[in-house]
């Protein structure tokens, strides 16, 4: 056997027995260790082409650490390492100098002769090994042969490692930027749905629901171009870019116009299709855009059949930022649901989109969101494991036998932020039960400073839950705020205003203190009453 093969031999040994469990950096360490030894070297590294396809990085090294720990940049295409990237072939240098080396760091460990080879798969350049004497040594072309084939070796386990750590950083990442929780909305209620396709490769597809400082609730459903890693960095950044853009507008075209400029500015090579929706504060009528995106399905009650929605279908997202978006308004009479999702549920290989789009409504009712998704999922995905991410989110505005009663029941979690869907549900069960003007007002705020004062003195860090009832008693209304904590007293000056408050705008106020918690009692008249 020759001596060449004798060193491939010992190589294959430990590439193929002893390395199979290793991670990415363990790899290279355990390779370079025996590149040393087969090759007789004193150094050896590997650089590894960054993101931008630009710059080779220093990722692993054997007596000359520097590199790594320093953080070493070689541009592609400049001195040793660089030429080797941008050639795609391997180079020799003899008698390394200041005209052949751009780092410095190989000079100063006083190395003398230099041998690298691409790291290639499929043509494709993912970096370089080189390997270094301290005396000077004229390199075979055994010596490249062998050190070709470890860097095959290493191209192919990186590119292995690296497409298994994008697959799960990008399934990371989706899963924490996809809502953990949809948001509980008086008169509104949402399911949803999420399935990576492609084998499980997540992409840039996303659905989000948040309540605006108007009370009005903000949904969107996009899909960003492209698969892994990437397009879930960019889902993340529109995702955040859109509720940033919310504090400002709650214009469905304009926030996606907002959207489309940053895209042109700062991300020129994204494209995205986009669907944003804001049903107001009323919950009766929500307003649409659509930027490229498939058309919501809508059901507008039980027993009726759904319906695509005909929208003005603007360009996506990063196509060009002429022209004006358009703004649709659709009415949401109690019991109407509403399907949005995005194109791999309705898109498949050998299937017209139309055909898709007719078998979604076919599929789709005003029911529960969560059996609305099950029998949408089951209708146009069943057992097909779809080539294509899959969101779908479902929203119902509550029928009225839900909601219009002579009576009104909410629990709330003890923050601050529940206090304005409070105000919202209240006001619309008002009106069912036909309190006039003022007595509304006086039960909102009293019922809200009720509710305040829970929030501020019944619960510490760990929280808790206010509820509220309301029942028609004509002439009055009944009002009951309820917390299972112990009271705190008020904390300052000028406090414990509240309770006087809650006196001055009612008929009457009992607060009933105990150990397992609060209830205050309101009683205010109204000169209407009556449910409609």
């Amino acid at each position: 056997m020759t001596e060449l093969g004798d060193r491939l031999r010992r190589l294959e040994t430990v590439t193929d027995a002893g390395l199979a469990q290793l991670d990415v950096d363990e790899l290279l360490d355990e390779l370079l260790d025996r590149v040393r030894e087969l090759l007789a070297v004193d150094t050896a590294a590997v650089l590894l082409l960054n993101p931008s396809g630009r710059y080779l990085v220093a990722t692993a090294a054997r007596g000359i650490e520097e590199e790594v720990s320093q953080g070493v940049r070689i541009p592609l295409g400049k001195g040793f390492a660089g030429r080797i990237a941008a050639e795609k072939r391997p180079v020799i240098l003899e008698q390394v100098d200041h005209t052949n080396v751009l780092n410095p760091l190989l000079r100063e460990k006083g190395i003398r002769s230099l041998l690298g080879v691409p790291l290639l798969v499929g043509g494709t350049v993912l970096g370089v090994l080189h390997v270094g004497t301290l005396t000077p040594r004229p390199f075979s072309a055994d010596d490249t042969t062998l050190l070709q084939l470890v860097a095959d070796r290493i191209a192919l386990a990186v590119h292995a490692r690296a497409a298994e750590v994008e697959r799960a950083a990008a399934t990371v990442l989706q899963r924490s930027l996809l809502p953990s929780a949809l948001p509980e909305i008086p008169e509104l209620e949402f399911a949803a749905r999420y399935v990576p396709g492609g084998q499980g490769q997540v992409g840039g597809d996303w659905y989000d629901v948040f309540v605006l400082g108007s009370g009005a609730v903000c949904i969107v459903v996009g899909d960003v171009v492209g698969r892994g890693l990437t397009a879930a960095v960019e889902m993340g950044r529109l995702r955040h870019a859109l509720r940033a853009y919310t504090l400002d507008t709650a214009d469905p075209a304009e926030l996606l116009d907002r959207l489309d400029r940053q895209v042109h500015q700062f991300e020129p090579d994204v494209m995205a299709t986009v669907l944003c929706a804001v049903v107001d504060p009323s919950g009766e009528q929500m307003r649409l855009s659509c930027a490229g995106h498939p058309p919501p399905v809508i059901s507008a009650g039980a027993g009726l059949p759904a319906a695509v929605l005909d929208l003005p279908a603007d360009l996506p997202i990063g196509v060009t930022t002429s022209g004006r978006r358009h703004t649709s308004t659709v009415a949401l009479p109690p019991g109407t649901a509403v399907c949005l999702y995005t194109d791999g549920l309705v898109e498949r290989r050998g299937r017209s989109l139309t055909a898709g789009l007719d078998r979604l409504a076919e599929a789709m009712f005003a029911g529960p969101p969560e059996s609305v998704c099950a029998t949408v999922m089951q209708a146009l995905v069943g057992a097909e494991p779809p080539s294509d991410d899959i969101a779908l989110l479902v929203l119902r505005r509550q029928p009225a036998a839900d909601t219009d009663t002579d009576t009104f029941e909410l629990e709330l979690p003890a923050v601050p932020s529940s206090l304005k869907p409070l105000r919202i549900a209240m006001r619309r069960w008002l009106a069912h039960v036909r309190a006039d003007r003022q007595a509304t007002a006086d039960l909102l705020t009293a019922v809200g400073e009720a509710c305040a004062n829970a929030i501020e003195h019944a619960y510490g860090a760990a929280g808790g839950t206010v509820s509220v009832s309301l029942a028609y008693q004509a002439p009055d209304v009944i009002a009951v705020v309820g917390d299972t904590g112990r009271w705190r007293a008020a904390r300052g000056s000028f406090r414990g205003r509240g309770i006087i408050l809650m006196r001055a705008l009612s008929d009457e106020v009992t607060i009933d203190r105990t150990d397992t918690g609060t209830r205050v009692r309101i009683r205010r008249t109204t000169t209407e009453g009556g449910p409609r």
